[in-house]
């Protein structure tokens, strides 16, 4: 009787036991539910995470091919969070400059390269303040004339136009002019109005392009015969900031003979930074921005994004700059990977 009390005694014990581990709570990750909920970035939070790799790019005006490029390169170096390009809308990359030493926010820009000549009075120490990355692409020079001008000394006291001011021809035309040592009665007109002055006979003796051949108004105007492209010889009042270019027939078959090549120079637009100390956010930044860029300088040269592209060469250096450090040494480190593999 005793053993049987017993044995249904310890059975109900075992029952209860089970009953009260049942009835116990669930711990929260337990039962697959979410933790105590985490606070939301604060506004400061997110304004500095947003900002640590933000980078601000001078570009130019927004009709002209160097805005065009910075918005491709903000694509392609996009990495959300991690780094976010900001193309600027300026008065163009002669200016640029001067949004790069002193505007707050821009730590690239996209600029000519003789803009340097500007402050090297004012500011004697500008080159150790601005350094190139990348060597974007050349601004030929076009002097386009009248039948009656057979040379550059022919131009003296007659008018020349150098389209609207903040254009690069409106900053290094007259530039060049002065090197030249010839004295020229500048105007700054829209080119479409100089050239329909010109066609007219009137006192419109030439004007000026600095761009990218080929230009189209030589290639879909129709030209009398006699209007040409005058030569300008590159030599050693050019050597510091130009670089010695061509036209060819093949660019303009209307205006240049088969076979044919005018000499002319031309003006770097290049892609600079300010020269931040190393270490620095500001300089980090830059060197993000030029890992990415030169990294994927490939998908800039697939179809659908500008022709410049795929004539740009990374190691094509800019007379009178030195390169940013770290463009550099990603060069250097991809000129040892040949060697690595050996």
């Amino acid at each position: 009787m005793i053993m049987m009390f017993a044995a249904r005694l310890l059975c109900m014990l075992t029952l209860s036991a089970s009953v009260v581990v049942a009835l116990q709570p669930i711990p929260a990750d337990a039962q697959g539910q979410p933790g105590p909920a985490q606070r939301p970035p604060t506004y400061v939070q997110q304004q500095e995470k947003i900002n640590a790799w933000t980078v601000g790019l001078a570009a130019g005006l927004i009709e002209g091919a160097p805005l065009r490029l910075a918005a491709e390169m903000a694509r392609v170096v996009d990495d959300g969070a991690d780094l976010h390009v900001l193309p600027i809308v300026t008065r163009g990359p002669t200016e640029n400059v001067n949004s790069l030493l002193y505007l707050r926010g821009v730590d690239l820009a996209i600029i000519n390269a003789d803009a340097l000549e500007e402050y090297r009075i004012q500011f004697p120490e500008i080159r150790r303040h601005v350094t190139y990355l990348l060597n974007l692409f050349p601004s030929e020079l076009h002097v386009f004339v009248r039948p009656e001008i057979q040379s550059l000394q022919d131009l003296a006291g007659k008018k020349v136009n150098f389209n609207t001011l903040g254009t690069a021809a409106a900053y290094s035309g007259p530039l060049i002019f002065s090197r030249l040592g010839i004295d020229i009665d500048k105007t700054f007109i829209p080119h479409p109005v100089a050239l329909q002055q010109m066609r007219k006979g009137g006192d419109m003796a030439a004007v000026v392009f600095i761009t990218s051949k080929p230009v189209d108004a030589f290639l879909r105007g129709q030209w009398e015969p006699g209007f040409r492209f005058l030569p300008v010889t590159y030599d050693r009042k050019f050597e510091d900031y130009y670089l010695p270019a061509l036209l060819e027939a093949a660019e303009y078959p209307a205006l240049i003979k088969p076979g044919e090549r005018i000499s002319t120079i031309a003006v770097p637009t290049v892609l600079v930074a300010y020269n931040w100390p190393a270490g620095s956010n500001r300089y980090q930044r830059v060197a993000r921005f030029t890992d990415y860029l030169f990294t994927r300088i490939d998908k800039l040269q697939a179809p659908g994004f500008d022709a410049k592209w795929k004539t740009i060469n990374l190691a094509a250096t800019v007379p009178g700059l030195a390169r940013f450090p770290a463009a550099q040494e990603w060069l250097e480190r991809q000129a040892r990977k040949p060697q690595d593999k050996q």
